[in-house]
């Protein structure tokens, strides 16, 4: 296990609990910790477990495995893409709670959808994994040049990675 960078995780948690608009009491009754014992946590005095991180990050609608890394608990290599995709969503002001909420549940299903090989995905979309026979990747919507003559209003039936074979 890594060893514990708690002034890291002591600011990243005072600057969660500001963007969330509580204060230190208001979390601590949230998160079913005591007051002194979060200050002390805040300030880098103490190493919390990784229970209180979970009730602290339930208590502040973030992701406990966010608390985990800024306390090097998790590897932060390993997850730091994760992280940082999470932060930042959590850290836009223009976003809801409820919003950011949702927006990390999408992320986490496409990535659960992806598995655990992120970078085996990224190979398959860029045409370098030699398992990946799902063709190109089109990433626009607009007409295609075999579309020309075709029913603007039909339904696409045909598979798109399927040559298309003319009718004479």
């Amino acid at each position: 296990m890594a060893t514990l960078n708690v002034g890291n995780l002591g600011e990243y948690l005072r600057e969660q609990r500001r963007n969330a608009q509580l204060s230190l009491r208001q979390l601590a009754d949230a998160a079913g910790v005591s007051n002194p014992y979060l200050s002390q946590i805040e300030r880098g005095l103490r190493k919390p477990s990784a229970e209180v991180l979970q009730q602290v990050a339930k208590a502040l609608r973030i992701s406990a495995e966010t608390l985990y890394v800024q306390a090097g608990i998790l590897d932060a290599e390993r997850d730091r893409d994760e992280v940082e995709t999470r932060a930042v969503i959590l850290a836009d002001p223009t976003l809801t709670g409820q919003q950011k909420q949702v927006l990390l549940q999408i992320y986490e299903s496409f990535r659960k959808e992806n598995g655990p090989g992120i970078a085996a995905a990224e190979d398959a979309l860029s045409g370098t994994d030699p398992r990946a026979d799902a063709g190109p990747v089109r990433l626009d919507d607009g007409p295609r040049a075999t579309d020309a003559g075709k029913d603007a209003g039909a339904p696409d039936t045909e598979n798109p990675q399927e040559p298309r074979q003319s009718a004479g």
